[in-house]
């Protein structure tokens, strides 16, 4: 056979094959120092860096941390906040701080006071001439003063501080709401829980009972009770706290009805045939596994409602069937501008009140609405 026609085998090492083999091999050992070396961004860094973050990302955003995350983006839930920040501070620590004039503290002294009278008179061509007439008198209590560095926003025609007075009367207008809600919101959890879970004729009768109350008309009813509390002489404590259980009386079956209608759609889900399987009694599964998923909503509610019993009891204490002097209420403290010369000349006795009435309403408004917008599952993450 001549040399040119000799086959060479393919797994012969020639020195070609010895050189590509030593090339490929260095290569990829420069690949794998580069993929080494910290200062080299590679792809599949750059791919695993990105991965690493979003699952760093993914395990830190729990659904807490979410919920909080919306409701402090929103500019009016800060509002709300700091408003009703604002009201506990001045209530809770304003009397420690201004403590020269106590609640129920009257300015003595020699003061000169003015009464002011107003007439018409017949000025006998059959018209009437209005009649104006100042009476100044010295006066042992410092009456309806105007505001002052003794009284910053003066007194009331008691001769007591007005400044302190809404200190005091916010204390109990904010305990109201929050013990009011309170307990109406555990009423309405034990009834509406009871009447979702077991259905059937315990909801029957339930639902009617909250029907029944949901017919009575609140308002008037609280007049009634509130003026058959004060005939009875007692206490103004006692008075304050049984004008909470009637307000709370007439006021838990609205969130009965949330409750029942939240638990009526949970009961059916897979967790709860676990717990039946289980053999967890039906409290445990209404209240460790039902009501902890109500719960959003019912803070909600809660915090919407804590406006609407600031509001129930001002409006009784206004009409003199609630908190009484001199127990300081803001309500009561708006009542005195029952003259026309205390509405007209005298703004400072009854206008502050009012306007921390507002500024609670919306400040529990502005956070219902933020955390209804945050525990939304259908909101934008």
């Amino acid at each position: 056979m001549k040399e040119k026609d000799k086959i060479v085998s393919p797994s012969a090492d020639t020195e070609e094959t010895k050189d590509l083999a030593v090339t490929s091999e260095t290569l990829e050992e420069a690949t794998e120092a580069l993929k080494e070396d910290p200062a080299v961004d590679t792809e599949e860094k750059k791919e695993e860096r990105e991965l690493g973050v979003a699952e760093e990302t993914y395990k830190e955003m729990s659904p807490l941390r979410l919920v909080l995350r919306r409701f402090f983006r929103s500019k009016l839930s800060i509002v709300g906040i700091v408003m009703i920040a604002a009201l506990i501070i001045f209530s809770v620590l304003g009397p420690v701080i201004f403590n020269t004039w106590g609640e129920e503290t009257v300015d003595r002294g020699d003061y000169v006071s003015e009464d002011v009278n107003y007439y018409q008179q017949d000025d006998g061509n059959g018209g009437y001439v209005s009649v104006t007439e100042v009476v100044e008198s010295v006066d042992g209590i410092n009456r309806l003063a105007d505001p002052s560095p003794q009284h910053w926003l003066g007194t009331d025609e008691k001769g007591m501080d007005v400044f302190v007075r809404l200190m005091f009367g916010g204390r109990i207008s904010l305990l109201i709401g929050f013990i009011v809600v309170i307990l109406e919101t555990l009423l309405g959890i034990i009834i509406g829980g009871a009447a979702g879970y077991f259905g059937g004729w315990v909801d029957n009768i339930l639902m009617r009972i909250v029907d029944i109350f949901n017919c009575i008309p609140t308002l008037p009813i609280l007049f009634i009770a509130s003026a058959a509390i004060n005939s009875w002489g007692l206490s103004e404590d006692v008075n304050i706290y049984l004008l909470m259980l009637f307000i709370t009386l007439f006021s838990w079956s609205g969130t009965a009805r949330l409750v029942r209608g939240q638990i009526l759609g949970l009961r059916e889900q897979e967790y709860i045939t676990a717990t039946e399987v289980m053999g967890f009694s039906p409290w445990r599964r209404i209240f460790k596994h039902l009501i902890p998923n109500v719960m959003p909503q019912l803070i909600v509610s809660m915090t919407l409602g804590l406006g609407s019993v600031i509001l129930y009891e001002s409006t009784l204490s206004y009409l003199g069937i609630g908190v009484q002097p001199p127990k300081a209420a803001w309500g009561s403290m708006i009542a005195l501008a029952n003259r026309p010369e205390i509405l007209n000349y005298h703004v400072n006795v009854w206008l502050p009140a009012g306007l921390l009435i507002v500024i609670a309403v919306l400040g529990f408004n502005f956070i219902g609405d933020g955390l209804r917008d945050a525990m939304d599952p259908k909101a934008r993450k």
